[in-house]
């Protein structure tokens, strides 16, 4: 049997934009014809679910089809219990995507440590850094590592043996630098070097993610995201260019597209 490549999106800070890069990673997959389902981990924000469901209504008023995925709020406490939901949800899909809460939540290290891909967005400040590694507040290099890159870490070794043993999917830990307009230079070369040394003693890939946008926060309501051009109206340069940014993030993150799948859009030329 085979198994659906499971993307988690995890970070134990709220305000990085996990959600919404979730949100546009699972329907950027199912344009290309990929089978996806998602399962939202936090009940009470339910950002993931709620999204899926205006995305539905829309699709229903409209009368329009929109390529969108199974999706679920998982209520529980229990991981058994979590696991049966994953392998009912997970059966005959390409694709299992998960949204965790931005606080410590065992389930969402649960599934953390039993993904694939598994996708950590920061926004470009120390503040965010600090999930994954301290500071020297002189030099700026990293001191030690958090405990939720140490937990990463022993994933990854444990994922590392199951390769070998049971052949399974090394995992593959993609930090994502989301809202990267609004730092400053200087700044910027600090985090640029710190995430450069945390990557190489810990193992993550760093990629570009999302630039801050109104557009984002826009288009919530109805469930649309920047990859249903028929459907958003006249859009403008920026976000045209918020759409090349998916494109690029999808392209970071080398995930398993299905044989079948379409290309996501045509070249930015052809805007």
């Amino acid at each position: 049997m085979t198994h659906p490549h499971r993307i988690v999106f995890a970070n134990e800070k709220g305000g990085t934009g996990k959600s919404t890069t979730a949100v546009h990673v699972a329907i950027a997959l199912a344009y290309q014809g990929a089978r996806v389902a998602a399962i939202d981990l936090d009940p009470r924000q339910r950002t993931l679910h709620r999204y899926f469901e205006n995305r539905a209504e829309t699709a229903r008023r409209r009368g329009i089809n929109l390529p969108s995925c199974q999706f679920a709020v998982f209520e529980g406490t229990d991981a058994a219990e979590l696991d049966r939901l994953v392998a009912e949800l997970g059966a005959g899909v390409d694709f299992l995507v998960f949204d965790t809460p931005g606080r410590d939540d065992p389930l969402a290290r649960h599934v953390a440590t039993q993904a694939d891909t598994l996708v950590t967005p920061l926004n470009d400040s120390f503040v965010d850094f600090d999930l994954i590694g301290q500071v020297d507040a002189e030099t700026f290099k990293v001191r030690r590592l958090s405990f939720y890159a140490e937990l990463m870490w022993e994933a990854r070794k444990k994922r590392a043996m199951a390769t070998i043993r049971e052949g399974r999917r090394e995992l593959d830990w993609v930090v994502v630098r989301n809202r990267t307009g609004h730092t400053e230079a200087r700044n910027m070369r600090r985090l640029n070097e710190a995430l450069a040394e945390l990557s190489r003693r810990v193992g993550f890939r760093i990629a570009q993610g999302l630039s801050e946008r109104v557009i984002y926060r826009e288009l919530f309501p109805s469930g649309l995201t920047l990859l249903d051009k028929g459907h958003l109206g006249e859009l403008g340069t920026s976000h045209l260019v918020a759409r090349q940014e998916l494109r690029g993030l999808l392209a970071s993150l080398n995930l398993p597209i299905p044989a079948q799948g379409l290309p996501l859009a045509e070249p930015a030329a052809a805007e």
